[in-house]
């Protein structure tokens, strides 16, 4: 078996993700970085606006919040805010998590359902497989919000909320170009890269890879980068669950295969904190030069910031959850209200930060998906302190 195949039979066979209680992983979110200054991003939801319609009585409406998963951070912070908000504003609101299981989320989406819920908001766990449960929600004219993660084969989503996310793969491209100085280097001399891409069944991954690989490409073509491993597409590179175990594996492989006594590894194209979390614990362990890597990053998880502040990884993009989470209650409050789905749904709401109305970016069974997109920032340890 070739290394390539192997990598992959080691990354996608290891082993199946085990269902774990929440409680469990929260303990784990508390104590894996309890020696380290955890940051600021779970920060106080958005007070619920003068003209917010506020529900009492029997006017109370139910919402039902699914998430893909509680072993990553932030889906905790976005659960959070979401039902801090729409609570504060009258709601009932139903929330579960997936456990990054495709079965057992659509099971919680159709308990919510049978629950009552008036409306729901989905990060789905996969992006192409909540068939049955939305198919239970059209039956029942409950409309859904894709949150973070497009949701497709639904050509009655009311909306889809997330972060600019072909932004963010240029944004963690041109950091690695910036820092290499690619631009101003002899035609000479080239540095290598390795790519880890985020999981193939979120629909995301494959915007952050295509927004990376929009500047990496020619730089690879050129000759300025190279990829010793020679796996630059994005189902050779992608990361299972966005899986840190798994990240760190392939890492450790890649080292043991390509980067011997006369090769350096110069930079990391990590799509998320879980995978640059697990790409930083094999360098640390299985690296045996002393040159400084770029390693990239999203999602600015607690553990990350301190890698960034102690220079083990470069960068991480910052999305501020408090942002597209409360554009999201804008845009549930303003259906709710009677507010044409052909308006901008956040407006009425006096809102500080950019965000982007799109309907020709996105398609789902040859429908475009009216989009709701903010801008993503960079986050280094120049403005780390400033920003977070």
């Amino acid at each position: 078996m070739d290394i390539s195949r192997h990598m992959i039979w080691s990354m996608y066979m290891h082993k199946l993700l085990k269902t774990i209680s929440l409680i469990s992983i929260l303990i784990l979110l508390f104590t894996a970085c309890s020696s380290k200054e955890v940051s600021n991003l779970s920060q106080e939801s958005e007070p619920v606006p003068q003209s917010a319609t506020t529900y009492t009585g029997e006017d109370v409406k139910t919402i039902g919040i699914s998430m893909p998963a509680a072993q990553l951070e932030r889906w905790h912070i976005d659960a959070d805010l979401l039902k801090t908000l729409f609570e504060d504003a009258g709601y009932n609101v139903l929330l579960s998590y997936g456990d990054n299981l495709i079965d057992a989320q659509i099971n919680d989406i159709n308990q919510m359902i049978d629950q009552g819920a008036q409306l729901l908001i989905i990060s789905p766990v996969d992006s192409d497989s909540l068939g049955p449960c939305i198919e239970n929600a059209n039956k029942k004219n409950i409309p859904i919000v894709a949150y973070d993660r497009l949701i497709y084969h639904n050509p009655n989503l009311l909306a889809y909320v997330s972060y600019d996310n072909y932004m963010v793969g240029q944004l963690q491209a041109q950091y690695i170009v910036d820092a290499l100085d690619l631009d101003n280097i002899d035609s000479d001399r080239c540095f290598n890269l390795e790519i880890f891409s985020g999981d193939s069944a979120d629909n995301n991954a494959i915007y952050f890879y295509d927004g990376a690989m929009s500047i990496l490409s020619s730089y690879i073509n050129d000759g300025k980068l190279k990829v010793l491993s020679n796996q630059t597409s994005f189902y050779s590179t992608s990361i299972s669950s966005w899986d840190t175990e798994l990240a760190c594996e392939r890492m450790e492989i890649m080292l043991s295969s390509y980067y011997g006594t006369n090769q350096q590894l110069n930079a990391v194209l990590a799509a998320n904190d879980s995978i640059a979390l697990g790409v930083c614990e094999a360098i640390d362990s299985s690296y045996n030069k002393d040159n400084q890597i770029i390693i990239t990053g999203q999602d600015c998880d607690s553990c990350n910031i301190q890698n960034i502040k102690d220079e083990k990884q470069s960068m991480s993009i910052y999305k501020n959850l408090n942002n597209e989470a409360y554009a999201t209650f804008c845009i549930v409050q303003n259906y709710l209200n009677g507010v044409s789905t052909g308006d901008d749904l956040t407006k009425g709401y006096d809102l500080d930060f950019t965000i982007r109305r799109d309907s020709d970016t996105y398609v789902s069974d040859n429908v475009y998906i009216t989009s709701y997109l903010l801008s993503p920032m960079v986050v280094t340890n120049a403005n780390i302190d400033k920003v977070l």
